[in-house]
C-alpha cells in the first residue's frame, strides 16, 4: 500500500537575503521550522535546511531498514545509533553523505552487522532516492 507524506513550505524574498517556514507536515509532528540560505550554506543560526532534513530522513530510513534485515537473520538488534551527515557544497550540492551507526545486537559477528548495515544502506528507500550523491560512506560497529 503506497502512503504520500506532504510538507508545506512557505517562502518570501529572493534566495540570498529571503527565508521560509516549514509551515506543516503530514504527521503533524513539526512544523513553524525556519529554513534560510544562510542555515544552509553557513551556520544554522536556530534554522534548519534542506540537507539537515536530508540527514535525518537518511538515518532514520537506514535504521529502519538495518533493524528488519537483522531481525529477519534471526538477530533483532537491542540498540541502533545511527547517524548521518550530508554535505553540502555550492555550487555543486550534496556531494557526500556519511552515515555511521554503532549497534547492539547479542550473537553477531562484526563482519555479519557490518554486511547488514552495508544491505540496509543500498536497500533503504531514501538511500535509493540519493543514489545520486557522488559520495555515500558507512562505518558500522558493534557495541
Amino acid at each position: 500500500m503506497a502512503t504520500e507524506r506532504r510538507a508545506n513550505v512557505t517562502w518570501q524574498g529572493d534566495l540570498m537575503s529571503g527565508s521560509g517556514t516549514i509551515e506543516s507536515v503530514t504527521s503533524g509532528a513539526f512544523g513553524g521550522l525556519g529554513v534560510n540560505w544562510r542555515s544552509r550554506s553557513e551556520e544554522p543560526g536556530g534554522n534548519t535546511s534542506p540537507e539537515e532534513l536530508i540527514a535525518a530522513a537518511e538515518a532514520s530510513c537506514f535504521s529502519m531498514a538495518l533493524s528488519n534485515g537483522l531481525a529477519q537473520a534471526g538477530h533483532a538488534p537491542e540498540r541502533l545509533e545511527t547517524s548521518a551527515t550530508v554535505t553540502f557544497q555550492p555550487p555543486e550540492g550534496i556531494t557526500k553523505i556519511a552515515i555511521t551507526v554503532k549497534g547492539t545486537v547479542p550473537g553477531m559477528s562484526e563482519d555479519d552487522f557490518r554486511a547488514a548495515a552495508e544491505t540496509a544502506k543500498e536497500n533503504c528507500p531514501v538511500s535509493r532516492a540519493l543514489a545520486a550523491v557522488p559520495s555515500i560512506t558507512l562505518e558500522a560497529t558493534l557495541a
